[in-house]
């Protein structure tokens, strides 16, 4: 399993720490608020409604520099759009697990 990082909110920032913290702070936001959305629409077997959560999360999955865990949220999201969304939602809520753990203590 890959690792979070800040590595592409440190490029994006130029060395502005105020910046950093500010994305850091949306993301920790948006995340839970956007989990809830993707296990509530996937629970209701909504895949339309899951793919667009989970396609809303794979943003905040590249930012932290998970590319594979990307690729890996792009391939859901195709599958949940011809409503066969299974075969990757352990992965993928794996790596929404590591992503919260990571921004917790941030």
């Amino acid at each position: 399993m890959e690792i979070p990082n800040l590595d592409y909110i440190k490029q994006l920032s130029e060395g502005d720490t105020s910046f950093e913290e500010k994305l850091i702070e949306v993301l920790k936001k948006e995340l839970p608020l956007e989990i809830d959305s993707f296990q509530r629409n996937y629970r209701e077997k909504n895949f339309i409604k899951t793919a667009e959560s989970v396609h809303k999360l794979k943003h905040k999955i590249s930012i932290l520099g998970l590319s594979k865990a990307y690729e890996n949220a792009s391939l859901f999201e195709d599958e949940l759009r011809k409503s066969n969304g299974i075969s990757r939602y352990e992965s993928f809520v794996k790596t929404i697990e590591v992503i919260s753990n990571f921004l917790d203590p941030l």
